[in-house]
Protein backbone atom coordinates (compact mmCIF):
# COMPACT_ATOMS: atom_id res chain seq x y z
CA UNK A 1 0.00 0.00 0.00
CA UNK A 2 1.48 3.36 -0.81
CA UNK A 3 1.13 6.47 1.39
CA UNK A 4 1.15 10.34 1.51
CA UNK A 5 1.22 13.08 3.88
CA UNK A 6 0.35 16.41 3.63
CA UNK A 7 1.49 18.64 5.97
CA UNK A 8 2.26 21.85 7.11
CA UNK A 9 -0.70 23.36 5.67
CA UNK A 10 -4.25 24.58 6.08
CA UNK A 11 -6.49 21.25 5.58
CA UNK A 12 -10.20 22.70 4.82
CA UNK A 13 -11.82 19.13 5.53
CA UNK A 14 -15.88 20.63 5.04
CA UNK A 15 -16.65 17.85 7.88
CA UNK A 16 -19.57 18.38 9.96
CA UNK A 17 -18.34 20.45 12.10
CA UNK A 18 -16.11 22.72 8.77
CA UNK A 19 -12.27 21.58 10.90
CA UNK A 20 -9.17 23.25 9.71
CA UNK A 21 -6.49 20.84 10.30
CA UNK A 22 -2.73 20.96 9.29
CA UNK A 23 -2.08 17.56 7.85
CA UNK A 24 -4.18 14.63 5.95
CA UNK A 25 -2.76 11.45 5.45
CA UNK A 26 -3.32 9.21 2.32
CA UNK A 27 -3.14 5.34 2.14
CA UNK A 28 -3.91 3.87 -1.17
CA UNK A 29 -7.06 5.65 -2.83
CA UNK A 30 -7.95 6.59 0.82
CA UNK A 31 -7.56 8.95 3.53
CA UNK A 32 -6.44 7.49 6.26
CA UNK A 33 -6.47 10.17 8.64
CA UNK A 34 -6.72 14.09 9.41
CA UNK A 35 -5.29 15.77 12.06
CA UNK A 36 -1.68 17.77 13.28
CA UNK A 37 2.02 16.58 11.62
CA UNK A 38 2.98 15.71 14.80
CA UNK A 39 -0.08 13.30 15.24
CA UNK A 40 0.59 11.61 11.90
CA UNK A 41 4.17 11.07 11.96
CA UNK A 42 4.20 7.48 13.82
CA UNK A 43 2.11 7.08 10.91
CA UNK A 44 3.80 8.20 8.11
CA UNK A 45 7.49 6.27 8.95
CA UNK A 46 5.61 2.78 9.77
CA UNK A 47 4.42 2.86 6.29
CA UNK A 48 7.22 5.06 4.83
CA UNK A 49 4.48 7.15 3.19
CA UNK A 50 6.20 10.08 1.03
CA UNK A 51 5.84 13.32 2.75
CA UNK A 52 4.60 16.43 0.74
CA UNK A 53 5.32 19.99 2.83
CA UNK A 54 2.23 22.21 1.99
CA UNK A 55 4.34 25.52 2.91
CA UNK A 56 1.25 27.25 3.94
CA UNK A 57 -0.45 26.05 1.33
CA UNK A 58 -4.58 25.47 1.59
CA UNK A 59 -5.91 21.92 0.76
CA UNK A 60 -9.35 21.44 -0.03
CA UNK A 61 -12.02 18.44 -1.56
CA UNK A 62 -11.37 18.00 -4.90
CA UNK A 63 -13.54 20.25 -6.11
CA UNK A 64 -17.05 18.95 -8.37
CA UNK A 65 -18.45 20.12 -10.75
CA UNK A 66 -22.12 19.82 -11.14
CA UNK A 67 -22.66 20.50 -15.11
CA UNK A 68 -19.60 20.32 -16.54
CA UNK A 69 -19.37 19.85 -20.53
CA UNK A 70 -15.75 18.49 -19.47
CA UNK A 71 -15.50 17.38 -23.05
CA UNK A 72 -15.28 20.23 -25.06
CA UNK A 73 -12.34 22.18 -23.37
CA UNK A 74 -9.73 19.89 -24.92
CA UNK A 75 -11.64 19.98 -28.25
CA UNK A 76 -10.41 23.43 -28.74
CA UNK A 77 -6.77 22.16 -28.61
CA UNK A 78 -7.67 19.21 -32.05
CA UNK A 79 -8.42 22.35 -34.26
CA UNK A 80 -5.64 25.08 -35.65
CA UNK A 81 -5.84 28.27 -34.12
CA UNK A 82 -6.30 31.38 -35.46
CA UNK A 83 -5.74 33.57 -32.27
CA UNK A 84 -2.81 35.36 -33.49
CA UNK A 85 -4.31 36.78 -36.47
CA UNK A 86 -4.61 40.76 -36.90
CA UNK A 87 -5.52 41.02 -40.66
CA UNK A 88 -6.94 38.73 -43.33
CA UNK A 89 -3.15 38.61 -44.39
CA UNK A 90 -2.46 36.86 -41.32
CA UNK A 91 -5.36 34.14 -41.72
CA UNK A 92 -3.82 33.60 -44.94
CA UNK A 93 -0.33 32.85 -43.99
CA UNK A 94 -1.77 30.88 -41.04
CA UNK A 95 -3.62 29.06 -43.25
CA UNK A 96 -1.23 28.43 -46.34
CA UNK A 97 1.01 26.89 -43.51
CA UNK A 98 -1.64 24.08 -43.04
CA UNK A 99 -2.35 23.53 -46.30
CA UNK A 100 1.83 23.04 -47.00
CA UNK A 101 1.76 20.32 -44.55
CA UNK A 102 -1.66 18.69 -45.78
CA UNK A 103 -2.48 16.10 -48.82
CA UNK A 104 -3.81 17.56 -51.89
CA UNK A 105 -7.79 17.68 -51.39
CA UNK A 106 -7.50 17.25 -47.46
CA UNK A 107 -10.02 19.46 -45.50
CA UNK A 108 -8.37 22.13 -43.28
CA UNK A 109 -10.78 22.83 -40.55
CA UNK A 110 -9.69 25.43 -38.11
CA UNK A 111 -10.92 27.07 -34.89
CA UNK A 112 -13.16 30.48 -34.94
CA UNK A 113 -11.60 33.66 -35.58
CA UNK A 114 -10.76 35.49 -32.49
CA UNK A 115 -8.84 34.76 -29.26
CA UNK A 116 -10.70 32.10 -26.65
CA UNK A 117 -12.57 31.79 -24.59
CA UNK A 118 -14.41 34.16 -26.10
CA UNK A 119 -13.44 34.80 -29.98
CA UNK A 120 -14.33 38.52 -29.22
CA UNK A 121 -13.80 41.60 -31.08
CA UNK A 122 -13.96 40.09 -34.72
CA UNK A 123 -14.00 41.01 -37.81
CA UNK A 124 -13.27 44.82 -36.33
CA UNK A 125 -10.06 42.92 -34.34
CA UNK A 126 -9.12 42.32 -38.48
CA UNK A 127 -7.32 45.40 -40.14
CA UNK A 128 -9.31 45.35 -42.50
CA UNK A 129 -12.39 45.62 -40.39
CA UNK A 130 -14.45 42.34 -42.33
CA UNK A 131 -14.22 39.00 -42.50
CA UNK A 132 -12.20 36.84 -44.63
CA UNK A 133 -14.44 35.46 -47.94
CA UNK A 134 -13.52 32.43 -49.69
CA UNK A 135 -11.34 34.85 -52.47
CA UNK A 136 -9.10 35.40 -49.27
CA UNK A 137 -8.84 31.96 -48.62
CA UNK A 138 -8.54 30.58 -52.03
CA UNK A 139 -5.86 32.45 -52.69
CA UNK A 140 -3.74 30.02 -50.49
CA UNK A 141 -5.93 27.09 -50.39
CA UNK A 142 -7.32 26.93 -54.04
CA UNK A 143 -7.09 23.10 -53.64
CA UNK A 144 -7.91 22.35 -50.68
CA UNK A 145 -11.51 22.85 -48.65
CA UNK A 146 -11.25 24.68 -46.09
CA UNK A 147 -13.87 25.68 -43.07
CA UNK A 148 -13.26 28.35 -40.67
CA UNK A 149 -15.74 27.28 -37.67
CA UNK A 150 -18.22 28.77 -35.53
CA UNK A 151 -17.50 29.61 -32.04
CA UNK A 152 -20.20 27.17 -29.59
CA UNK A 153 -22.10 30.40 -28.65
CA UNK A 154 -22.57 30.04 -25.05
CA UNK A 155 -18.51 30.44 -24.89
CA UNK A 156 -19.61 34.31 -25.66
CA UNK A 157 -22.97 34.58 -24.84
CA UNK A 158 -23.35 36.99 -27.77
CA UNK A 159 -24.54 37.38 -31.40
CA UNK A 160 -24.34 36.38 -34.42
CA UNK A 161 -22.13 33.14 -34.93
CA UNK A 162 -19.96 33.36 -38.07
CA UNK A 163 -18.02 30.66 -40.19
CA UNK A 164 -16.47 30.85 -43.49
CA UNK A 165 -15.25 28.42 -46.35
CA UNK A 166 -13.52 28.80 -49.02
CA UNK A 167 -14.84 27.91 -52.79
CA UNK A 168 -13.73 24.28 -52.62
CA UNK A 169 -15.24 23.43 -49.39
CA UNK A 170 -18.52 25.21 -50.55
CA UNK A 171 -18.47 22.96 -54.06
CA UNK A 172 -17.99 19.66 -52.33
CA UNK A 173 -20.85 20.83 -49.95
CA UNK A 174 -22.77 21.64 -52.81
CA UNK A 175 -23.45 25.23 -51.39
CA UNK A 176 -24.46 27.33 -54.58
CA UNK A 177 -26.12 30.87 -55.34
CA UNK A 178 -29.31 28.32 -55.61
CA UNK A 179 -29.01 27.14 -52.21
CA UNK A 180 -31.51 27.91 -49.57
CA UNK A 181 -30.39 29.23 -45.52
CA UNK A 182 -31.29 26.07 -43.79
CA UNK A 183 -33.50 28.07 -41.31
CA UNK A 184 -34.72 32.01 -40.87
CA UNK A 185 -31.78 32.59 -37.97
CA UNK A 186 -29.18 31.75 -41.18
CA UNK A 187 -27.91 34.37 -43.78
CA UNK A 188 -26.08 32.27 -46.47
CA UNK A 189 -23.68 35.89 -47.48
CA UNK A 190 -24.21 36.71 -51.16
CA UNK A 191 -21.96 38.70 -54.00
CA UNK A 192 -24.94 41.46 -54.73
CA UNK A 193 -23.84 41.19 -58.22
CA UNK A 194 -23.69 37.97 -59.00
CA UNK A 195 -25.79 36.44 -55.95
CA UNK A 196 -22.86 33.66 -55.41
CA UNK A 197 -22.52 32.95 -51.70
CA UNK A 198 -19.29 34.96 -50.54
CA UNK A 199 -18.43 31.93 -48.33
CA UNK A 200 -19.34 34.06 -44.83
CA UNK A 201 -22.38 32.30 -42.87
CA UNK A 202 -23.69 34.47 -40.34
CA UNK A 203 -26.15 32.49 -37.54
CA UNK A 204 -28.39 33.94 -35.23
CA UNK A 205 -28.47 31.17 -32.55
CA UNK A 206 -26.60 30.09 -29.77
CA UNK A 207 -25.91 26.56 -30.80
CA UNK A 208 -24.31 26.44 -34.74
CA UNK A 209 -26.23 24.78 -37.56
CA UNK A 210 -24.54 25.54 -40.48
CA UNK A 211 -21.20 22.91 -40.03
CA UNK A 212 -24.48 20.61 -39.34
CA UNK A 213 -26.59 21.10 -41.77
CA UNK A 214 -25.55 22.74 -45.56
CA UNK A 215 -21.56 22.31 -44.63
CA UNK A 216 -22.41 18.95 -42.90
CA UNK A 217 -19.49 17.39 -45.37
CA UNK A 218 -16.72 19.46 -43.05
CA UNK A 219 -15.44 16.52 -40.28
CA UNK A 220 -16.31 16.65 -37.61
CA UNK A 221 -15.09 15.69 -34.31
CA UNK A 222 -14.75 11.80 -34.30
CA UNK A 223 -14.19 9.08 -31.30
CA UNK A 224 -10.75 9.32 -31.39
CA UNK A 225 -10.51 13.17 -31.59
CA UNK A 226 -12.91 13.02 -28.58
CA UNK A 227 -10.64 10.81 -26.68
CA UNK A 228 -7.68 12.94 -27.14
CA UNK A 229 -9.85 16.20 -26.11
CA UNK A 230 -11.16 14.65 -22.95
CA UNK A 231 -7.13 13.58 -21.68
CA UNK A 232 -6.71 16.97 -22.48
CA UNK A 233 -10.03 18.31 -20.65
CA UNK A 234 -9.14 16.31 -17.56
CA UNK A 235 -5.66 17.89 -17.20
CA UNK A 236 -7.11 21.51 -17.86
CA UNK A 237 -10.02 20.70 -15.33
CA UNK A 238 -7.52 19.06 -12.76
CA UNK A 239 -5.89 22.17 -12.98
CA UNK A 240 -8.34 23.77 -11.45
CA UNK A 241 -8.56 21.28 -9.09
CA UNK A 242 -11.54 19.88 -10.31
CA UNK A 243 -11.32 15.85 -9.93
CA UNK A 244 -15.23 14.89 -10.40
CA UNK A 245 -17.90 16.12 -12.69
CA UNK A 246 -21.80 15.75 -13.47
CA UNK A 247 -22.59 15.47 -17.36
CA UNK A 248 -26.43 17.32 -16.34
CA UNK A 249 -27.13 17.90 -20.06
CA UNK A 250 -26.46 14.35 -20.98
CA UNK A 251 -24.14 12.65 -23.50
CA UNK A 252 -23.98 11.55 -26.67
CA UNK A 253 -22.95 8.34 -27.88
CA UNK A 254 -19.36 9.53 -29.40
CA UNK A 255 -19.17 11.19 -25.87
CA UNK A 256 -19.76 8.48 -23.95
CA UNK A 257 -17.52 5.99 -26.03
CA UNK A 258 -14.83 8.67 -25.80
CA UNK A 259 -14.94 8.21 -21.85
CA UNK A 260 -15.07 4.78 -22.27
CA UNK A 261 -12.15 4.82 -24.22
CA UNK A 262 -10.04 6.81 -22.08
CA UNK A 263 -10.97 4.70 -18.84
CA UNK A 264 -9.87 1.64 -20.61
CA UNK A 265 -6.81 2.97 -21.01
CA UNK A 266 -5.87 4.27 -17.39
CA UNK A 267 -5.55 7.43 -18.51
CA UNK A 268 -8.85 9.36 -16.49
CA UNK A 269 -7.61 11.99 -13.79
CA UNK A 270 -11.18 12.82 -13.66
CA UNK A 271 -13.57 10.94 -12.19
CA UNK A 272 -17.87 11.22 -14.25
CA UNK A 273 -21.21 11.25 -13.61
CA UNK A 274 -22.42 10.72 -17.01
CA UNK A 275 -26.48 10.57 -18.09
CA UNK A 276 -27.71 9.54 -20.76
CA UNK A 277 -28.71 11.89 -23.74
CA UNK A 278 -31.36 10.28 -26.13
CA UNK A 279 -30.83 10.37 -29.93
CA UNK A 280 -34.84 9.89 -30.63
CA UNK A 281 -34.82 10.61 -34.14
CA UNK A 282 -32.75 7.18 -34.13
CA UNK A 283 -35.64 5.26 -32.39
CA UNK A 284 -37.58 4.82 -34.96
CA UNK A 285 -41.56 5.15 -35.54
CA UNK A 286 -42.82 2.42 -33.50
CA UNK A 287 -43.14 2.90 -29.74
CA UNK A 288 -43.01 5.75 -27.62
CA UNK A 289 -40.21 7.13 -25.77
CA UNK A 290 -41.57 5.65 -22.60
CA UNK A 291 -41.91 2.19 -24.00
CA UNK A 292 -38.49 2.34 -25.32
CA UNK A 293 -37.11 3.44 -22.07
CA UNK A 294 -38.13 0.67 -20.40
CA UNK A 295 -35.75 -1.72 -22.59
CA UNK A 296 -33.04 0.92 -21.09
CA UNK A 297 -34.17 0.59 -17.50
CA UNK A 298 -31.19 -2.31 -16.68
CA UNK A 299 -28.23 0.45 -17.16
CA UNK A 300 -29.76 3.71 -16.34
CA UNK A 301 -32.09 3.23 -13.28
CA UNK A 302 -30.66 3.96 -9.90
CA UNK A 303 -26.99 4.71 -10.00
CA UNK A 304 -26.95 3.09 -13.35
CA UNK A 305 -23.47 1.21 -14.24
CA UNK A 306 -20.02 2.18 -13.75
CA UNK A 307 -17.57 2.65 -10.88
CA UNK A 308 -15.87 5.16 -9.09
CA UNK A 309 -14.14 6.84 -12.13
CA UNK A 310 -16.86 6.50 -14.98
CA UNK A 311 -20.63 6.11 -14.40
CA UNK A 312 -23.68 6.20 -16.09
CA UNK A 313 -27.37 6.77 -14.72
CA UNK A 314 -30.53 8.91 -15.62
CA UNK A 315 -31.98 10.70 -18.49
CA UNK A 316 -31.84 13.82 -19.64
CA UNK A 317 -35.01 15.76 -20.97
CA UNK A 318 -36.62 18.88 -22.26
CA UNK A 319 -39.38 19.82 -23.97
CA UNK A 320 -39.25 20.20 -27.67
CA UNK A 321 -42.23 21.44 -29.83
CA UNK A 322 -39.31 21.27 -33.49
CA UNK A 323 -37.57 23.84 -34.03
CA UNK A 324 -34.03 24.04 -35.57
CA UNK A 325 -33.03 20.90 -33.21
CA UNK A 326 -34.06 18.67 -35.71
CA UNK A 327 -32.09 20.16 -38.35
CA UNK A 328 -29.07 19.86 -36.32
CA UNK A 329 -29.70 15.80 -35.34
CA UNK A 330 -29.91 15.13 -38.98
CA UNK A 331 -25.76 15.48 -39.05
CA UNK A 332 -26.15 12.44 -36.40
CA UNK A 333 -23.75 10.88 -34.91
CA UNK A 334 -21.99 14.07 -35.22
CA UNK A 335 -22.88 16.89 -32.58
CA UNK A 336 -20.09 19.32 -33.30
CA UNK A 337 -18.74 21.14 -29.93
CA UNK A 338 -22.26 20.26 -28.00
CA UNK A 339 -21.69 16.44 -27.49
CA UNK A 340 -24.93 16.06 -26.70
CA UNK A 341 -28.04 14.63 -28.89
CA UNK A 342 -30.19 17.85 -30.02
CA UNK A 343 -32.92 15.74 -30.43
CA UNK A 344 -33.33 14.69 -26.83
CA UNK A 345 -36.37 16.88 -26.17
CA UNK A 346 -39.79 15.76 -27.05
CA UNK A 347 -43.21 17.29 -27.15
CA UNK A 348 -44.63 18.54 -23.68
CA UNK A 349 -47.11 15.12 -23.87
CA UNK A 350 -44.35 12.99 -24.55
CA UNK A 351 -42.22 14.31 -22.44
CA UNK A 352 -44.39 14.09 -19.74
CA UNK A 353 -45.18 10.18 -20.15
CA UNK A 354 -41.43 9.80 -20.59
CA UNK A 355 -41.12 11.47 -16.93
CA UNK A 356 -44.09 9.39 -15.43
CA UNK A 357 -42.36 6.08 -17.08
CA UNK A 358 -38.46 7.22 -15.03
CA UNK A 359 -40.60 7.55 -11.97
CA UNK A 360 -42.50 4.50 -12.29
CA UNK A 361 -38.53 2.43 -13.25
CA UNK A 362 -36.81 4.30 -11.09
CA UNK A 363 -34.78 5.97 -13.55
CA UNK A 364 -33.77 9.87 -12.50
CA UNK A 365 -34.73 12.63 -14.66
CA UNK A 366 -32.43 15.90 -15.24
CA UNK A 367 -33.86 19.16 -16.66
CA UNK A 368 -32.33 22.04 -17.53
CA UNK A 369 -35.11 24.67 -18.28
CA UNK A 370 -37.52 26.53 -16.71
CA UNK A 371 -40.17 25.02 -17.72
CA UNK A 372 -39.44 21.04 -16.46
CA UNK A 373 -39.77 22.02 -12.81
CA UNK A 374 -44.13 22.62 -13.51
CA UNK A 375 -43.81 19.27 -15.37
CA UNK A 376 -41.64 17.63 -12.33
CA UNK A 377 -44.67 18.87 -10.32
CA UNK A 378 -47.02 16.94 -12.50
CA UNK A 379 -45.05 14.13 -12.32
CA UNK A 380 -45.48 14.45 -8.36
CA UNK A 381 -49.00 14.48 -8.32
CA UNK A 382 -49.07 10.59 -9.49
CA UNK A 383 -45.77 9.43 -8.51
CA UNK A 384 -43.99 11.05 -5.43
CA UNK A 385 -40.22 12.10 -6.30
CA UNK A 386 -39.06 12.83 -2.80
CA UNK A 387 -35.76 11.11 -2.01
CA UNK A 388 -35.10 10.28 -6.17
CA UNK A 389 -32.53 13.35 -6.43
CA UNK A 390 -34.25 14.37 -9.93
CA UNK A 391 -32.01 17.49 -11.01
CA UNK A 392 -33.39 21.06 -11.61
CA UNK A 393 -30.37 22.90 -13.81
CA UNK A 394 -29.40 26.50 -14.77
CA UNK A 395 -31.75 27.89 -12.38
CA UNK A 396 -31.78 31.60 -13.71
CA UNK A 397 -35.03 33.15 -12.17
CA UNK A 398 -36.88 31.56 -9.09
CA UNK A 399 -39.96 32.29 -6.92
CA UNK A 400 -40.61 31.36 -3.31
CA UNK A 401 -43.44 29.16 -4.76
CA UNK A 402 -40.86 27.82 -7.08
CA UNK A 403 -37.85 27.20 -4.36
CA UNK A 404 -41.11 25.62 -2.23
CA UNK A 405 -41.39 23.43 -4.94
CA UNK A 406 -37.83 22.33 -5.36
CA UNK A 407 -38.41 21.32 -1.69
CA UNK A 408 -41.11 19.31 -1.60
CA UNK A 409 -39.88 17.30 -4.59
CA UNK A 410 -36.53 16.50 -3.21
CA UNK A 411 -34.92 17.71 -5.79
CA UNK A 412 -31.07 18.38 -6.29
CA UNK A 413 -30.26 22.13 -8.11
CA UNK A 414 -27.06 23.26 -9.97
CA UNK A 415 -26.17 26.35 -11.48
CA UNK A 416 -24.96 28.66 -13.88
CA UNK A 417 -23.88 31.91 -12.28
CA UNK A 418 -21.66 32.72 -15.14
CA UNK A 419 -24.54 33.12 -17.50
CA UNK A 420 -27.08 34.10 -14.89
CA UNK A 421 -24.79 36.40 -12.39
CA UNK A 422 -22.01 37.48 -14.48
CA UNK A 423 -22.95 37.70 -17.62
CA UNK A 424 -27.00 38.50 -17.46
CA UNK A 425 -27.34 39.69 -14.10
CA UNK A 426 -27.87 42.86 -15.09
CA UNK A 427 -30.49 42.49 -18.04
CA UNK A 428 -32.48 40.26 -15.67
CA UNK A 429 -32.72 42.86 -13.52
CA UNK A 430 -33.43 45.40 -15.78
CA UNK A 431 -36.19 42.80 -17.21
CA UNK A 432 -37.82 41.97 -13.86
CA UNK A 433 -37.58 45.31 -11.59
CA UNK A 434 -36.03 45.35 -8.30
CA UNK A 435 -38.80 44.48 -6.39
CA UNK A 436 -38.16 41.03 -7.76
CA UNK A 437 -34.19 41.23 -7.62
CA UNK A 438 -34.21 38.53 -5.12
CA UNK A 439 -35.40 36.28 -7.82
CA UNK A 440 -32.25 35.80 -9.63
CA UNK A 441 -30.34 33.24 -8.98
CA UNK A 442 -31.51 33.08 -5.46
CA UNK A 443 -28.46 30.44 -4.07
CA UNK A 444 -29.07 31.91 -0.66
CA UNK A 445 -32.57 31.00 -0.08
CA UNK A 446 -32.67 27.83 -2.21
CA UNK A 447 -30.42 26.67 0.60
CA UNK A 448 -32.41 28.19 3.38
CA UNK A 449 -34.94 25.83 2.03
CA UNK A 450 -32.98 22.69 2.65
CA UNK A 451 -32.61 22.04 -0.88
CA UNK A 452 -28.92 21.33 -1.73
CA UNK A 453 -27.00 23.16 -4.44
CA UNK A 454 -24.10 22.29 -6.92
CA UNK A 455 -22.01 24.83 -8.63
CA UNK A 456 -20.94 24.26 -12.20
CA UNK A 457 -18.92 26.02 -14.57
CA UNK A 458 -21.08 24.73 -17.83
CA UNK A 459 -17.25 24.88 -19.40
CA UNK A 460 -17.38 28.74 -19.27
CA UNK A 461 -14.98 28.69 -17.86
CA UNK A 462 -13.73 25.55 -17.14
CA UNK A 463 -12.25 26.46 -13.15
CA UNK A 464 -14.91 26.48 -10.55
CA UNK A 465 -13.22 29.43 -8.70
CA UNK A 466 -15.24 32.22 -10.68
CA UNK A 467 -18.57 30.21 -10.30
CA UNK A 468 -17.71 30.22 -6.15
CA UNK A 469 -16.77 34.01 -6.96
CA UNK A 470 -20.05 34.86 -8.45
CA UNK A 471 -21.89 33.15 -5.53
CA UNK A 472 -19.77 35.09 -3.48
CA UNK A 473 -19.16 38.29 -5.10
CA UNK A 474 -22.91 38.38 -7.43
CA UNK A 475 -21.36 41.04 -9.63
CA UNK A 476 -22.78 41.34 -13.25
CA UNK A 477 -20.44 41.84 -15.92
CA UNK A 478 -20.53 45.54 -17.38
CA UNK A 479 -22.05 47.49 -14.80
CA UNK A 480 -19.98 45.39 -11.96
CA UNK A 481 -23.47 45.76 -9.58
CA UNK A 482 -23.65 43.69 -6.83
CA UNK A 483 -27.05 41.69 -8.18
CA UNK A 484 -29.56 40.27 -5.36
CA UNK A 485 -26.76 40.57 -2.83
CA UNK A 486 -29.19 38.70 -0.08
CA UNK A 487 -28.70 35.97 -2.08
CA UNK A 488 -24.67 35.93 -1.50
CA UNK A 489 -23.63 32.40 -0.28
CA UNK A 490 -20.01 33.03 2.32
CA UNK A 491 -17.44 31.60 0.89
CA UNK A 492 -17.59 28.39 3.14
CA UNK A 493 -20.86 27.97 1.69
CA UNK A 494 -20.01 28.65 -1.60
CA UNK A 495 -17.00 26.19 -1.31
CA UNK A 496 -19.06 23.74 0.39
CA UNK A 497 -21.83 24.07 -2.83
CA UNK A 498 -18.70 23.27 -5.06
CA UNK A 499 -17.70 19.56 -3.27
CA UNK A 500 -19.92 18.70 -0.46
CA UNK A 501 -23.54 19.17 -2.39
CA UNK A 502 -21.91 17.78 -5.78
CA UNK A 503 -20.94 14.70 -3.90
CA UNK A 504 -24.67 14.62 -2.71
CA UNK A 505 -26.01 15.49 -6.13
CA UNK A 506 -24.51 11.71 -7.86
CA UNK A 507 -25.53 10.06 -4.38
CA UNK A 508 -21.45 10.05 -3.32
CA UNK A 509 -21.77 11.55 -0.32
CA UNK A 510 -20.32 8.63 1.66
CA UNK A 511 -17.67 8.69 -0.49
CA UNK A 512 -15.95 12.55 -1.76
CA UNK A 513 -16.65 16.00 -1.29
CA UNK A 514 -15.21 15.73 2.50
CA UNK A 515 -11.33 15.02 3.98
CA UNK A 516 -12.45 12.78 6.34
CA UNK A 517 -11.18 8.74 7.01
CA UNK A 518 -12.08 6.05 4.81
CA UNK A 519 -13.06 9.14 2.20
CA UNK A 520 -11.81 8.53 -1.73
CA UNK A 521 -8.62 11.17 -1.16
CA UNK A 522 -9.27 13.01 -3.89
CA UNK A 523 -7.94 16.71 -2.98
CA UNK A 524 -6.44 19.82 -3.96
CA UNK A 525 -3.60 22.07 -3.07
CA UNK A 526 -4.31 25.66 -4.21
CA UNK A 527 -2.19 28.72 -5.17
CA UNK A 528 -4.54 30.64 -2.33
CA UNK A 529 -7.36 29.98 0.38
CA UNK A 530 -10.85 30.73 -0.94
CA UNK A 531 -11.50 31.76 2.53
CA UNK A 532 -9.57 34.24 3.09
CA UNK A 533 -8.04 35.58 -0.33
CA UNK A 534 -9.21 39.21 -1.13
CA UNK A 535 -12.47 38.76 -3.44
CA UNK A 536 -11.53 39.62 -6.37
CA UNK A 537 -8.92 36.97 -6.09
CA UNK A 538 -11.23 34.07 -6.65
CA UNK A 539 -11.34 33.84 -9.48
CA UNK A 540 -7.61 33.78 -10.37
CA UNK A 541 -6.61 30.78 -7.83
CA UNK A 542 -5.55 27.61 -9.18
CA UNK A 543 -4.30 24.47 -8.19
CA UNK A 544 -0.44 23.93 -7.32
CA UNK A 545 -1.14 20.02 -7.09
CA UNK A 546 -4.23 17.88 -7.39
CA UNK A 547 -4.60 14.29 -5.83
CA UNK A 548 -7.19 11.72 -7.42
CA UNK A 549 -7.34 8.40 -5.63
CA UNK A 550 -4.18 9.06 -3.83
CA UNK A 551 -2.40 9.89 -6.60
CA UNK A 552 -0.74 13.23 -7.52
CA UNK A 553 -2.04 14.06 -10.92
CA UNK A 554 -1.18 17.83 -11.35
CA UNK A 555 1.32 19.18 -10.09
CA UNK A 556 2.38 22.60 -11.16
CA UNK A 557 5.54 22.78 -10.18
CA UNK A 558 7.05 19.44 -11.61
CA UNK A 559 5.19 19.71 -14.79
CA UNK A 560 5.05 23.17 -15.56
CA UNK A 561 1.58 25.59 -16.42
CA UNK A 562 -0.36 24.11 -18.45
CA UNK A 563 -1.57 26.26 -21.39
CA UNK A 564 -4.61 26.37 -20.44
CA UNK A 565 -6.28 27.66 -23.71
CA UNK A 566 -4.83 27.71 -26.73
CA UNK A 567 -1.93 29.76 -27.42
CA UNK A 568 -1.58 32.29 -29.82
CA UNK A 569 -0.50 31.52 -33.48
CA UNK A 570 3.25 33.17 -34.21
CA UNK A 571 2.83 35.62 -36.82
CA UNK A 572 6.50 35.60 -38.85
CA UNK A 573 6.08 39.28 -39.68
CA UNK A 574 5.57 39.79 -35.87
CA UNK A 575 2.22 40.46 -35.06
CA UNK A 576 1.34 39.66 -31.27
CA UNK A 577 -1.41 38.51 -29.43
Amino acid sequence: MTGLLLHGGRVVTLDGADRVAEAVAIAGDRIAAVGSRAELAGWAAAIGAAEVDLAGRTVVPGLIDGHAHLDREGLKHELPSLAGARSIADVQEIVAGLVARARPGEWIVTMPLGAPPDFAGMPEGLAEGRWPDRHDLDRVAPDNPVYIKSIWGYWRHTLPLVSIANSRALALCGVDAATPPPAPTVEIVRDPATGEPTGVFVERHFMPLVELSIMAGAPGFDVAARARALRRSMRIYNGFGTTSVFEGHGVAADVQAAFETVRGSGDQTVRANLVYSPAWSLMGPDGSPAAVLKGWLGWLRGRGYGDDWLRLSGIYAEIDEGGDNALRARALPQTGWAGFHYDAGLPRGATRELLLEAARSGVRAVGIWPNMLELFVEVDRDIPLAGRRWVFGHVSLATATDIARMADLGLVVTTHTNRYVWKEGQMLLDRIGPERENEIVPLAAIRAAGVPVSLATDNVPPSMFPTIWHAVARRARGSGRVIAPDQRLDRMAALRAATVAGAYLTFEEDRKGTIAPGRLADLAVLSADPLTVDEDRLPAIVAERTIVGGRIVFDRAADGPEPFLPPPVSIARGVGP
